[in-house]
């Protein structure tokens, strides 16, 4: 990830934000038979209100070999809001386009759960999801089902062990220029353009 002084988030209160506004996360290891690549939800665990960042997630096998599950590093990759911005919304001979985005890296070694861990971890993922919805389900309506279910997944928790956080959000660009482009933006993408009110 690209340093740009004015664009890091060093905030671990800010990525926490993200990761529960955007659970849906690519897991990525460098494996002995090279780059693997998975997507699948996470849930912030263990939030104290500290820095410390832990991610409990799970993967569905055979992914858990694939990945070489807890035998070295992983990078999680969770992306924010983000959209294409247009010179046009720039003053006048201001001509590079760029991408405005909210995205973290969190690194470090996953540690695999076991069945009855694996368990209580999907319950509370899928609990955290239903917890709003009309109608919410739980696996514990069928817990005979649900587990044999849950045998094809390996669930895993993650202490982060550091973390490279970009929010490029035009801070580059003049409060007249950033205003426009918020608006612009607000017309099609109110995420990323509410990220943007929120840098200010």
């Amino acid at each position: 990830m690209r340093h740009t002084p004015r664009y890091l988030m060093t905030d671990p209160a800010e990525v926490k934000r993200l990761v529960t506004a955007h659970p849906w996360a690519t897991f990525v290891s460098a494996t002995s038979r090279g780059l693997v690549a998975s997507h699948y939800p996470v849930l912030l665990i263990d939030d104290d209100g500290g820095d410390e960042i832990v991610l409990a997630s799970h993967v569905g096998r055979p992914d858990d070999e694939l990945h070489e599950l807890g035998q070295h590093e992983m990078l999680v990759i969770v992306q924010g809001p983000h959209d294409y911005v247009s010179p046009s919304w720039y003053a006048a001979g201001d001509l590079v386009p760029t991408w405005n985005h909210v995205t973290a890296h969190l690194y470090g070694t996953p540690q695999v759960l076991t069945d009855e861990e694996n368990w209580a971890m999907l319950n509370r993922l899928t609990d955290h999801f239903e917890q709003h919805r009309p109608g919410g389900r739980s696996l514990g309506e069928d817990e005979p089902a649900t587990r044999r279910a849950a045998r094809g997944t390996v669930g895993l928790r993650l202490r982060v062990d550091r973390f490279e956080a970009r929010a490029k959000l035009s801070q580059n660009k003049s409060p007249e220029v950033r205003a426009h482009i918020t608006d612009q933006l607000a017309r099609h993408n109110a995420a990323l353009a509410a990220e943007m009110r929120r840098q200010g």
